[in-house]
């Protein structure tokens, strides 16, 4: 397959991926998300090193690029915008489990004329798996835990969160609270039966997170920090989500 010369990414998550396995004098621009600090998935001196735009079909195609990276979420005005004026455009999903962002690793990197930068980031992510699965198994019984972020939101059964929660050896607990996939846990809810682990992030500027009621818990639970970031991507995310979780498993 002929390398892409000139690619432009209009997705955040496709981002981080992209920047680890593509030339950077192939990336003319990445999203404007990964320019915004509360946002992106990778650092920031490395998200400005590149244009950005906000992925309206005028900014990309003045870009004049051989092929773009979307999101499920594209404007389906861009694409067919894109489309009519014969832009080649690649749409990636967002991954639900450490197999399907394995999957796209390998798909990004291809697109990039780069299949073996995508093998090595699939590697990383496997050695991330394999540490946390063994300090999970020295630490011993899986732990009650509740991912509970941005007011309130709980990552459920059948996400890549509670993947990686099961890998590192927590049990989410969403389902004990009658949780769907993608669901709301009330405060009130959460400090009458409180997990054994809470993760969230007092960081991120919710004051739910920080909220007295949830103060008063300190010393019968263990609240742990925990990026909203690392819940928004995959990839080499993966490295990172499992790298924190595994220090708190070990903290216990």
């Amino acid at each position: 397959m002929a390398q892409p010369r000139r690619i432009v990414s209009i997705n955040p998550c496709v981002d981080a991926v992209l920047v680890e396995v593509a030339d950077p004098q192939q990336i003319l621009a990445v999203s404007h998300y990964s320019q915004d600090a509360r946002a992106t998935s990778i650092p920031l001196a490395t998200a400005r090193r590149f244009a950005a735009t906000s992925g309206t079909a005028e900014e990309v195609v003045a870009l004049r690029p051989d092929i773009v990276l979307a999101g499920a979420h594209v404007s389906p005005s861009t694409l067919a915008a894109l489309k009519r004026l014969k832009v080649p455009v690649q749409t990636f999903t967002v991954p639900e489990s450490v197999a399907e962002s394995v999957a796209q690793v390998r798909a990004i990197a291809a697109a990039a004329g780069h299949p073996e930068r995508g093998e090595t980031l699939v590697r990383r992510i496997e050695a991330a798996i394999a540490r946390a699965r063994r300090i999970a198994a020295q630490e011993g019984a899986s732990v009650p835990a509740l991912i509970w972020q941005g007011s309130g939101l709980v990552p459920g059964e059948n996400t890549l969160a509670d993947e990686l929660l099961r890998t590192a050896g927590f049990r989410n607990m969403s389902a004990a609270y009658g949780l769907k996939r993608w669901d709301v846990l009330p405060l009130e809810h959460l400090a009458a039966r409180p997990p054994r682990v809470l993760l969230s992030d007092r960081t991120a500027g919710d004051r739910m997170t920080g909220h007295r009621v949830l103060r008063r818990l300190d010393g019968r639970i263990l609240r742990a920090q925990f990026d909203e970031r690392l819940l928004s991507c995959a990839g080499p995310v993966i490295v990172r989500a499992l790298g924190r979780l595994s220090v708190v498993r070990a903290s216990l």
